[in-house]
């Protein structure tokens, strides 16, 4: 198993989802005292988000990880005013949040030309600085890569994700017969007859305590807050991760996986989510799943699982699919309902913005009661 780890490590192991820079804006321009000259403001630098780059690119193109603002120009008799410093423009991924050191978010990068301004160029020289220039922001900033995808696969190793999302799309991850074979996430392409097109991201699978940080916990997890929607992918016959952890039942992993989101961030169990129920080509696969469609049904049949391994309550499954990743049993149905399940989540997002402007239209608009006829006319009569 050492032996494997190295293996992995030296094939995936160059893959990067944070990276910590040192950035300082330019230094302000000297201000000129004899004739009330303003010195020129230092650069800027920003962190602008592009296509086609990874994280890995950055930490090989700048080893120094250092970026400095060009300084602002000093007043002169020819400029009194001097020339502001040069902007520096960070490159990164689509997907990336900056943040402090002290974990305050500066910006989230969402799409292609979005910018977040990370360090300030300072003040030129001026009357009221006594035309002494000020020194640029200078921090520690991080990168935090989030993938974005339509769907995320979550599920404990070894429950077919990898195989899965082969069969669905074009993506090739590492596949073997061991334990942790997805050591990075991977994002593949569904394509659809009309050339629509669904991304879903395979995670490396997590164990029990990935909420706490155990395995690669945190590290992946983080992904699942920026998918749309949840794969929940188990085996109908269960799992046993080594011969040292009991054995859990498709149900119980099911229960363990909802566990785990609920720790690492609650919100991430109110997503929309289907349940896939891999591996139907397995002996007794029916009779198992019969079992968890009753199970889920039920909420009951959690065994020896210990009470604080027992979620509060389930995701709402809009499906439950049972598929082979094997011999593609069930896939084409399950193309059809992930499909199905983002453009109902879309046409509901879309309809939102509506009805909230129609709710606020509705409280600007007074109500005025309306006389009846008969009241209206008796007032008008003399007495």
């Amino acid at each position: 198993m050492v032996w494997i780890s190295r293996v992995c490590w030296r094939k995936y192991g160059n893959f990067v989802d944070n990276l910590r820079l040192y950035v300082r804006g330019g230094s302000g321009g000297m201000g000129m005292p004899r004739l009330g000259g303003q010195g020129g403001t230092g650069g800027d630098v920003w962190v602008v988000a592009e296509k086609h780059l990874t994280l890995k690119r950055v930490k090989d193109r700048y080893p120094k990880k250092r970026f400095i603002a060009g300084g602002g120009s000093n007043s002169s008799i020819r400029a009194l005013k001097g020339a502001k410093g040069k902007d520096v423009e960070i490159s990164v991924p689509v997907g990336i949040r900056v943040t402090t050191d002290n974990g305050q978010v500066l910006g989230q990068l969402d799409y292609e030309g979005d910018k977040v301004l990370v360090a300030r160029g300072g003040h030129g020289g001026s009357l009221n600085s006594r035309f002494l220039p000020r020194k640029g922001q200078l921090r520690q900033i991080r990168l935090d890569l989030r993938l974005i995808a339509d769907m995320g696969l979550v599920g404990f190793p070894n429950a077919g994700k990898s195989s899965l999302l082969t069969a669905l799309s074009h993506a090739t991850p590492q596949i073997a017969s061991y334990p942790f074979t997805t050591v990075r996430p991977e994002i593949g392409k569904v394509m659809y007859t009309d050339h629509k097109q669904v991304s879903v991201a395979d995670l490396p699978g997590l164990i029990e305590g990935a909420h706490m940080n155990r395995g690669m916990g945190h590290q992946f997890l983080k992904h699942v807050e920026r998918t749309k929607q949840l794969l929940f992918v188990v085996d109908v016959c269960g799992f046993q991760l080594a011969s040292s952890t009991p054995f859990r039942s498709a149900f119980e992993a099911v229960q363990l996986l909802s566990k785990e989101l609920e720790l690492y961030n609650k919100e991430l169990l109110s997503k929309p989510a289907i349940l896939v129920v891999n591996k139907m080509d397995l002996p007794e696969a029916e009779t198992k799943f019969r079992e968890l469609e009753s199970q889920l049904e039920k909420q009951e049949g959690l065994g020896d699982l210990p009470e604080n391994m027992v979620p509060i309550s389930l995701p709402h499954f809009k499906y439950t699919v049972p598929v082979s990743a094997l011999n593609g049993l069930g896939l084409p149905r399950l193309k059809d309902l992930i499909r199905q399940s983002l453009e109902e989540q879309n046409a509901m997002e879309a309809e939102r913005p509506h009805a909230e402007r129609l709710r606020e239209l509705r409280r600007e608009v007074p109500v005025v009661a309306r006389p009846v006829w008969g009241e209206a006319h008796s007032t008008s009569e003399p007495s």
